[in-house]
């Protein structure tokens, strides 16, 4: 019976293998063509409305100017979709059109008049960005960009700003704020100005935003997708609140299964990669309603998604690998409610956020909200304002050997979380940001190095969800006191002169700022600390007992990039080898005070952190301090990534 039903299964398979198709599409092709290697179509979408579980669309070489609106869904992982740049060959998908016959008027600034017909039904130089957690800081903010040679320019809302322009003080790049554009829509043209400064128009490549998208579906639902080996660049992608659908230049659209793997992505106006929610749960419902607080919205909206069956077995379980993404104005990777048992790793995550002449509260490398057993792991995140941002319902979660420096604010952000999620054998490098802004309770740091500062709070004024352990299913609702952290075997250096804060907000928050652990002495939940090792003026927690401090030492820490990778410079002494350690497992981590839930893995299996950042073997009886089980003492130059 047992061989009966294995042949019955096999055959099935082998049936299925059978009637896969393979659609093809090139820059020769026809859309009236059959889809062959020999016929291929022209377009994507062409491909996208024949393909059904199981295909695989190759698209060869050049550049496709549309949004990909896959139309069906695979059924499981050995039945999906595939999409896929041909092997070797350079397949570039845009949201942009070119723009030529540019006239000058004025000596460097240039106009261009483009017909209405060019968008369709969505013309980016008329839609607003706006949303829930969006500030547009006094001025209007359209969907629309103009590149040039690849590079945005900066908005203006007037022809005094692109005649004359001044730089804008809060930019990354400053000297490039002064590169600007504008635009006025009547009832048949769109009509652009721009300062292009130095360049003639019209012996550069111009373009500008056309598309809301370059892949994403118009529905949800539509699961067991893959999108391999792509260039996505330039799409009108509006700001993605947690509280509206998240629409990313790529996205998944509320759907189960993808994977978005070895594409280069980038110039989103706002978010790379949405792994978020629908439309249906919530748009945007504190902007339209402003009398009820956003937290009040947002659970809501999280209850609205349960009823529509918000569960591991219809939604998220993704995973985004490999993938570089630069250039994006508000996240890298975003996802709220929709990322929940995904896995995002192996990223490249850079320049987000960059132009600054708007604010809000979602801009981050990767920015998750309902971070439920997520594994965050092996992303370099840089230059990107905040690294990784968990907002809500981190639990279960596991963020591990990342990469993160030179993010202006800070490096990780736990924001009203009851737990439990591990962070561990992370480099935490930015020096004169905050390496942990802390505004939950519940969470394990583990063999971690941290250059900068830590800031941690409570949250009285908010409550958030905690859940059944591997489970959408809420539990209840609690604010958040502040600490029950567990700091185990993690190196603290003091990098920058900075006198420690304590202050209390208009909102009851009691805040701390400092290097080290001493801040989480005021929260109400006391915290386990052990094996700890604190540098140049970084102070232990209260009650640590385990612990050295080296007051008059400042470790070397530097980062060089190059041609052949980034290499960590480090000088140390021989602290971190004099610290009693031992190996930290689900036993040691115990159990978190609210969620009541142990830290362990996302099947249910114990936690032992018993490999270091580069996969190493920890010793068994005395594991190394820091992500690195072994540091040389004196200089060394490291490989990380």
């Amino acid at each position: 019976m047992i061989k009966s039903g294995f042949v019955t299964l096999l055959s099935l398979l082998m049936c299925l293998n059978i009637s896969a198709k393979e659609y093809h599409v090139a820059k020769n092709g026809s859309d009236q063509y059959s889809g062959t290697r020999e016929k291929p179509f022209l377009t994507i979408q062409a491909a996208a409305n024949m393909a059904m579980a199981g295909d695989v669309v190759t698209v060869h070489k050049g550049v496709y100017r549309e949004r990909v609106d896959p139309k069906n869904s695979g059924l499981n992982d050995l039945q999906r979709i595939i999409y896929r740049a041909a092997e070797g060959e350079k397949v570039v998908i845009k949201g942009s059109e070119i723009i030529q016959d540019w006239e000058k008027i004025d000596k460097s600034v240039w106009k261009a008049v483009v017909p209405n017909s060019l968008f369709g039904d969505y013309n980016p130089y008329t839609v607003l960005v706006e949303g829930d957690w969006f500030n547009p800081e006094g001025t209007a903010h359209h969907t629309g960009e103009v590149y040039i040679n690849g590079s945005s320019l900066f908005e203006q809302n007037s022809m005094e700003g692109v005649k004359s322009p001044k730089e804008y003080a809060r930019a990354v790049d400053i000297s490039a704020s002064i590169y600007t554009w504008y635009a006025v829509v009547d009832a048949e043209y769109t009509t652009l100005w721009a300062n292009f400064q130095e360049f003639n128009p019209n012996r550069e490549v111009v373009e500008i935003n056309v598309r809301e998208a370059c892949f994403y579906p118009g529905r949800t639902g539509v699961n067991y997708i893959t999108v391999r080996g792509f260039e996505m660049s330039q799409a009108a992608t509006q700001w993605a609140a947690p509280t509206a659908e998240q629409i990313g230049l790529i996205g998944t659209h509320w759907s189960r299964g993808w994977i978005i793997e070895n594409n280069i992505v980038s110039n989103s106006k706002s978010v790379g990669i949405a792994l978020g929610k629908d439309r249906t749960t919530g748009q945007n419902v504190w902007m339209n309603n402003p009398q009820k607080d956003g937290a009040t919205h947002y659970n809501e909206v999280i209850f609205r998604a349960l009823e529509a069956g918000w569960s591991k077995e219809k939604i998220g379980s993704h995973m985004v690998r490999n993938n570089e993404i630069f250039s994006c104005g508000q996240a890298g990777v975003v996802g709220s409610l929709g990322a929940v048992f995904s896995k995002v790793y192996n990223n490249h995550i850079y320049d987000i956020y960059t132009k600054r002449t708007y604010s809000g509260a979602e801009m981050a490398g990767i920015k998750i909200h309902g971070s439920i057993d997520m594994l965050i792991e092996n992303n370099r995140i840089h230059n990107a304002f905040i690294g990784i941002w968990l907002d809500w319902m981190a639990q279960g979660t596991r963020v591990t050997r990342n990469i993160l420096y030179d993010n202006s604010h800070h490096d990780f952000f736990s924001e009203v979380n009851h737990g439990p999620y591990l962070v561990d054998n992370n480099l935490f490098l930015t020096r004169e940001g905050l390496s942990i802004q802390d505004a939950s309770e519940g969470g394990a740091f583990v063999h971690n190095l941290f250059a900068g500062k830590t800031k941690s709070f409570n949250v009285p004024n908010r409550v958030t969800p905690y859940h059944h352990p591997h489970s959408t299913g809420v539990v209840c609702l609690r604010n958040i006191r502040g600490g029950d952290n567990r700091f185990f075997n993690n190196i603290f250096i003091r990098t920058m002169d900075f006198a420690d804060e304590r202050v209390t907000d208009r909102a009851g928050q009691n805040i701390s700022i400092g290097y080290g652990l001493n801040g989480y002495d005021q929260s109400e939940y006391e915290s386990i600390t052990d094996g700890n090792l604190f540098y140049n003026g970084a102070k232990p927690y209260k009650n640590e007992v385990n612990y050295l401090e080296i007051p008059g030492f400042e470790p070397t820490i530097e980062i060089e990039e190059g041609v052949d990778g980034v290499f960590l410079i480090l000088n140390f002494d021989s602290s971190p080898d004099k610290l009693k350690t031992e190996l930290v497992d689900t036993r040691r981590l115990g159990s978190t005070i609210v969620s009541e839930a142990i830290f362990e893995s996302f099947d249910s299996t114990p936690y032992l952190i018993n490999r270091d950042y580069f996969g190493n073997s920890r010793d068994e009886t005395h594991p190394g301090t820091g992500p690195f089980e072994t540091l040389e003492v004196g200089k060394s130059r490291i490989k990380i990534w």
